[in-house]
């Protein structure tokens, strides 16, 4: 079975820029995406169900066009579960789980600091609930896959100009070390169990055209 994640920043967006025909191309049995910035009723999933996604699940936002995670699934799983049962996060739409008959995929959209402290502040309050749920959780099905956007570079070698970004939310010393105990309390990067090599990214910034020139 081939999990998949992606942030795809509006998937009514992304649509219309050749999403549907990308994710054909992955053969993926589930996406997990993050930041969909919509509800199930403002997007046409008949593209969708035509590659055979019938089993759809979404965890919006309760502020309109606005984070948001969905999962799509072409196995029917046997429970789904919305939200991480504090309401402060779940009305963002940060968290959703199906679970399958061997195992669960946990989809999680991990809060930006980025925009100033107050938002920084709100991710450190996260980092420490979301700690103590993964570990509960792991306890109750210890076959689990998280994927989603953590918003957070783990090591150097996982971002470009790690100097120049030192003090850049989402790589700051306190995020690193969150990381780092997070893979040592029992999870697996699974890109680096395969990929050792630099210049990997996940996420591009808009700033002159990025991505285009990796």
């Amino acid at each position: 079975m081939r999990v998949i994640s992606y942030n795809v920043n509006g998937i009514r967006s992304a649509i219309q820029k050749g999403y549907v025909q990308w994710l054909k191309a992955t053969d993926a049995d589930c996406v997990c995406m993050q930041e969909v910035k919509a509800t199930s009723d403002q997007v046409n999933t008949d593209a969708f169900e035509a590659l055979g996604f019938n089993h759809l699940f979404w965890n919006p936002a309760e502020k309109k066009g606005y984070s948001g995670v969905a999962i799509f699934s072409k196995v029917q799983p046997v429970n789904v579960h919305y939200g991480c049962g504090n309401d402060l996060f779940d009305s963002e739409g940060r968290v959703l789980r199906i679970d399958y008959k061997d195992f669960s995929v946990l989809n999680v959209y991990m809060p930006s600091g980025s925009s100033g402290e107050i938002r920084q502040g709100f991710k450190y309050q996260w980092l420490n609930f979301f700690e103590n749920y993964i570990s509960g959780l792991k306890k109750e099905i210890p076959r689990l896959i998280v994927c989603g956007d953590f918003n957070i570079c783990h090591r150097a070698i996982d971002i470009h100009n790690p100097k120049s970004n030192a003090n850049s939310s989402g790589f700051l010393p306190d995020e690193r070390a969150w990381m780092e105990k997070y893979f040592n309390s029992g999870f697996i990067d699974t890109f680096r169990v395969f990929n050792h090599e630099p210049h990997n990214y996940t996420w591009w910034s808009y700033r002159a055209g990025s991505r285009g020139k990796t």
